[in-house]
């Protein structure tokens, strides 16, 4: 309610009728104008809370785990991308395989476990000649943490899919798809996917010193400092 009251105040200054009490229209915006300007404030003290909270969980994170990514694990398999084998068929053939263009993702289509494609380049000689072929692979493993070794190795290694190139060779593959796996297997038991090194960084270094096993999600390995 506007209030006019007698002669008039200097110009443009009115009144409110506040519970019964005049009340300056210029101090009850000073007031609003004051309450804005607390709440601004108040609004960055949260953000700020909620920004240092978010701190110390990351904080926390790293100091009680560690985190190795699918691309990590992929660079490290790529350095190591030298899977070359001489398989033997008694009586038939000798086969040379070289494994190339590995490849993996984790925890994705299986829970628990490692799925890697990679081609294969195949040179057999038997009695009936030489041939050469090319395969499409799909192979799982079961990642295990070595402590010993500070390493992640993946065990169980099998191939799941496969296709050559000529179709003609498919038959041959058949054949060696045992051999093949069980040389897979050798290899990969004995050459790890990932080596935690004590000077690459500090989440690393505490990896290496006090990991406890490994947990497998989807895109990472996570390996806990705490049991």
């Amino acid at each position: 309610m506007l209030v006019g009251g007698g002669a008039m105040p200097p110009p443009f200054q009115f009144f409110l009728l506040v519970r019964g009490v005049l009340v300056p229209h210029a101090a009850l915006c000073q007031d609003y104008d004051t309450g804005i300007m607390l709440r601004n404030p108040m609004k960055k003290i949260v953000f700020a809370a909620a920004l240092l909270v978010s701190g110390l969980l990351v904080g926390c994170n790293q100091l009680t785990q560690y985190t190795v990514s699918e691309q990590e694990i992929n660079q490290a398999l790529e350095k190591r991308n030298n899977f070359s084998k001489d398989i033997g068929l008694p009586g038939i053939a000798d086969a040379h395989i070289v494994l190339t263009n590995l490849s993996s993702q984790i925890g994705r289509e299986e829970p628990n476990k490692v799925t890697l494609t990679g081609d294969a380049n195949l040179d057999m000689s038997s009695l009936f000649g030489s041939q050469k072929a090319t395969m499409k692979l799909k192979l799982k493993a079961l990642p295990v943490f070595n402590k010993e070794k500070g390493a992640i190795y993946l065990q169980e290694m099998e191939v799941v899919d496969a296709t050559v190139t000529p179709e003609k060779m498919q038959s041959v593959l058949q054949t060696l798809m045992p051999y093949l796996n069980q040389s897979l297997r050798n290899y990969f038991n004995q050459q790890p996917a990932y080596v935690l090194r004590e000077d690459s960084s500090k989440g690393e270094a505490l990896a290496k010193k006090y990991a406890k096993g490994i947990e497998v999600k989807p895109g990472e390995i996570i390996i806990p400092f705490t049991d």
